[in-house]
């Protein structure tokens, strides 16, 4: 089923995704014996529109990540389909994907990861404008140039390697080096867990100013409502493989319909008074093991208002404006 659940329905999707499923073997831990299969993301339909901010929240290991490095085909879905701007990726080669790259970038939550560190910054964000034959050698200095500044860093930057650089720096040049391909669609991963509470404000800043002056669409996703609220026009809740609630920002703040979206809006309450729930959310145990999904709902193991629908049936993320899997919705 596709979800767009969008306030103008009859807009194409930037991207769409269907049905997606990406499983990985279970090879178990330290602690576990492996065997079965990891459902990391296990039947997710979600649109994402032209210059909005769709945030994908959840818990570590709800499979959040795993959507974004499936759209980008870091990953390989077992089975669903991936639209972006109309036209299927889902199967394409890596040389296909290629020329798809250039309009659908990531930004990783550990910028020092995805840089080069024997490579200058000028070095860095040169590779990719020459590769992709986005400027011409002749042009290529300026535009570093332009990049820098774009993102709040100054010229003599260019000379430096990303160890000199502190965690806040490293992620613009990683946004630079992002946006060099003048892309359509960006997916931010965990772009600021990572970061102190102040240099967190400043590359959200940077991000949305970004949008505003480039047209970008941001699949952005985090572990916590935190970030997600200030940047999201919608905001997709993710939990153990599936989305559980989706709906326009400022309605899933004030009445939350998932038990579990109430959950992570408690651990995060909004600094307006007038949006903190009275009740107070208790949570019992653990996430549940991906490869061994409990059967009904995935949340009645923790739910506090589980019922015996719950533990046999399933519930479904209907095609409406504010939905949610549940079959008690709280609102």
């Amino acid at each position: 089923m596709t979800m767009p659940l969008h306030s103008e329905l009859e807009e194409t999707p930037l991207l769409q995704i269907e049905q997606l499923r990406t499983y990985y073997p279970d090879r178990g831990s330290l602690f576990t014996r492996g065997g079965g299969t990891v459902k990391a993301v296990d039947g997710v339909s979600l649109a994402l529109y032209e210059g909005e901010t769709v945030g994908l929240v959840g818990e570590s290991g709800c499979g959040k990540s795993t959507i974004g490095r499936s759209i980008i085909r870091l990953e390989q879905p077992q089975a669903g389909r991936i639209l972006f701007q109309g036209e299927e990726i889902t199967s394409y080669s890596r040389k296909r994907m290629i020329p798809v790259r250039t309009q659908l970038q990531m930004i990783f939550q550990d910028p020092y990861g995805s840089l080069n560190p024997k490579l200058r910054v000028s070095d860095a964000l040169a590779e990719p404008l020459l590769v992709h034959r986005i400027v011409s050698r002749s042009e290529v200095s300026r535009e570093v140039d332009r990049l820098l500044h774009l993102v709040g860093l100054p010229r003599s930057a260019r000379n430096r390697f990303p160890h000199e650089f502190s965690g806040g720096q490293r992620q613009r040049i990683g946004i630079a080096r992002a946006v060099a391909f003048r892309p359509k669609l960006i997916v931010c991963d965990e772009p600021v867990s990572a970061l102190d509470m102040s240099i967190q404000a400043q590359i959200l800043g940077l991000l949305q100013d970004l949008q505003e002056e480039l047209k970008l669409t941001y699949l952005f996703i985090s572990h916590g409502m935190g970030a997600v609220r200030q940047v999201s026009t919608r905001i997709a809740v993710m939990y153990l493989g599936r989305i559980v609630e989706l709906a326009e920002t400022e309605a899933l703040l004030r009445r939350p319909k998932h038990p579990y979206t109430e959950l992570l809006l408690h651990a995060y309450p909004p600094p307006d008074p007038t949006l903190r729930r009275q009740r107070k959310l208790l949570i019992q145990g653990d996430m549940p093991s991906p490869a061994h999904p409990p059967a009904g709902c995935r949340f009645h193991t923790r739910c506090p208002y589980v019922q015996e629908r719950c533990r046999q049936e399933e519930p479904e993320l209907r095609d409406e404006v504010h939905a949610a899997a549940c079959h008690y919705p709280l609102a």
